[in-house]
């Protein structure tokens, strides 16, 4: 065992000296050494619940043998970091994430970990260490928050951005957003609908890497707890047949969660994480091969923010096991930390709600719920969650309205400058631009809240896994970096077809090429880990992960 490093022979002794003045016995000093990362803390909602759950793994690991040790990782809540300057450490705290978790592992030669966590960064992150250091590992996810409720209508976290942009139009007092605000979110879990935690935790589960129905079990629901005990007990087996994440997160078992990602419609996001952790597992994954798994998936769960159905609905359904059902015959059978296997799993599950898991003659949509834009204005690609583009705007051309960055456009949605037809550009928003690649959900929500029923956003920074609508990111290269979208200019011809996956600036290519040769990139005061991210970030297409 890995753990022997640090406990076994007379040179050891002042090692096991340290390990004793915890309380490890005479009999643990021969057990396998499980490391536990928990992401718990006191300021993300889908965090505030996770020592409990932790407990219960720590319970599950020592009753099948091992010696469990906690440590501690971040987490960033995005809808409190969001529409300030907090959004910009978002997704670097993913790589800080990877790291923490590397160090700990490596550093005190853990046998095996079982890492518990949920919201949007910090699943990713614990999947790309596991990947990284690939040692047996189990991941844990939190689960989701139940609706809020008021006026006999369930409420999500989006209900409350799009009041912002309601009470900008004149349609709804600031009183009325006062009594959403305080409905719409009623405890702990990661936000209700499929957004970009709960889309990763789907993620998570369908690639093999957590126990099977983790995914949609609520925050507060007492089979979360049962299955955190359950985690602690399954790594144990893995750590004695030496099966690690490099056997489970391969180029099929991703292949399987980009159909999952394309069967739910989930966020935009998981483009991003799924490249990243291919990246660290040495996996060959590309933009196109989400396109070409669009084609064959249908859009099958109408889930929010898109459609009506909450994470709750989907766990009542049958969660992740059910529509795996739905896709059997498109899956790769692949192993699963569970000890079994995807087509075990799907021939196994029960769907329980037919509207909410749809047949596959009878989809959302016949085609996936992401798909991948090309062309002038994204050479190397761009990302839209098409499953929330209303039809009539899937064909789109319209004026350019330029912004360098998400607050000068803001101010310009909230006070209605912005007129219908109009392609709203967001730029030097990307990973190296802003830094940070943050997500723009205020922006796209007072789009939806205003009433805004044909206007396009366009950016090189990310969106929330709660945008609906027609919303355009991780535009590459980033205008920071001299991509197309830094010499759009106001007026502009803007064409997007998401039939086509087409998305072209409608400029003369030696127009382009004058403004390009006076173009600078637009300097940036940075500090810190910002000023470090900057300098080593991969551009959107690749992960945005850091070298």
């Amino acid at each position: 065992m890995r753990s022997d490093k640090v406990r076994k022979g007379y040179e050891r002794a002042p090692n096991r000296s340290l390990l004793r003045s915890l309380g490890v016995t005479d009999r643990e000093m021969e057990c396998p050494f499980i490391g536990i990362a928990n992401a718990y803390n006191t300021i993300v909602p889908g965090h505030t619940h996770l020592r409990q759950l932790a407990d219960k793994v720590s319970e599950g690991i020592a009753a099948a043998g091992g010696v469990p040790f906690e440590f501690g990782v971040i987490g960033i809540c995005d809808g409190i970091a969001m529409g300030h300057e907090g959004m910009k450490y978002s997704l670097p705290s993913r790589e800080n994430i990877a790291d923490s978790i590397e160090l700990m592992a490596q550093a005190h030669r853990f046998d095996g970990l079982v890492c518990v966590g949920t919201c949007d960064k910090i699943v990713p992150g614990m999947l790309m260490a596991a990947v990284r250091i690939n040692i047996p590992t189990i991941i844990v996810t939190g689960g989701a928050m139940l609706p809020g409720r008021m006026g006999g209508k369930d409420l999500s976290l989006i209900d409350v951005f799009e009041g912002v942009g309601k009470v900008a139009a004149g349609t709804m007092d600031e009183a009325s957003l006062r009594d959403i605000e305080c409905c719409a979110m009623p405890g702990c879990g990661s936000c209700q609908g499929l957004y970009t935690a709960n889309t990763m935790a789907c993620m998570t589960e369908t690639m093999g890497m957590s126990l099977s129905g983790c995914a949609a079990i609520p925050a507060v629901d007492a089979g979360k707890l049962r299955i955190a005990r359950e985690s602690g007990e399954a790594i144990l087996p893995l750590v004695k047949k030496n099966i690690t994440p490099r056997d489970i997160v391969t180029k099929k078992s991703l292949e399987n969660a980009i159909r999952m990602d394309m069967a739910l419609g989930g966020s935009t996001n998981t483009v991003l994480h799924l490249m990243a952790i291919a990246s660290e597992a040495e996996v060959p994954l590309s933009l196109a091969d989400f396109n070409r798994i669009a084609d064959e998936i249908p859009h099958l769960c109408y889930m929010l923010p898109a459609g009506p159905h909450s994470m709750q609905a989907l766990f009542r359904a049958g969660g992740i096991p059910a529509v795996l059902k739905r896709l059997e015959k498109h899956l790769d059978n692949c192993p699963t930390v569970s000890g079994v296997t995807i087509h075990q799993i799907a021939h196994e599950a029960i769907i329980s709600d037919e509207e909410v898991i749809r047949d596959l003659k009878s989809p959302v949509s016949p085609a996936g719920g992401l798909r991948i834009l090309f062309g002038t204005l994204a050479p190397d690609g761009a990302v839209v969650k098409s499953a929330a583009v209303p039809k009539e705007i899937w064909i789109h051309t319209g004026p350019a309205r330029v912004f360098d960055g998400e607050e000068s456009a803001m101010a310009a949605i909230l006070s209605r400058q912005i007129s219908e037809g109009d392609v709203v550009i967001i730029r030097n928003e990307g990973p190296r631009g802003a830094p940070g690649m943050p997500e723009m959900l205020s922006a796209t929500s007072a789009l939806m809240g205003i009433g805004y029923k044909s206007v396009v956003l366009i950016t090189d920074g990310r969106f929330s896994g709660g945008t609906r609508g027609p919303c355009i990111g991780h535009v590459a290269p980033e205008a920071a970096v001299g991509g197309p979208i830094a010499f759009v200019r106001d007026g502009d011809r803007i064409a997007i077809d998401l039939f086509t996956k087409t998305i072209d600036i409608l400029v003369d290519a030696k127009i382009l090429e004058s403004r390009k040769s006076s173009w600078k990139p637009i300097e940036r005061s940075l500090t810190g880990v910002l000023a470090r991210y900057a300098k080593t970030v991969e551009q959107a297409n690749l992960g945005a992960v850091q070298r």
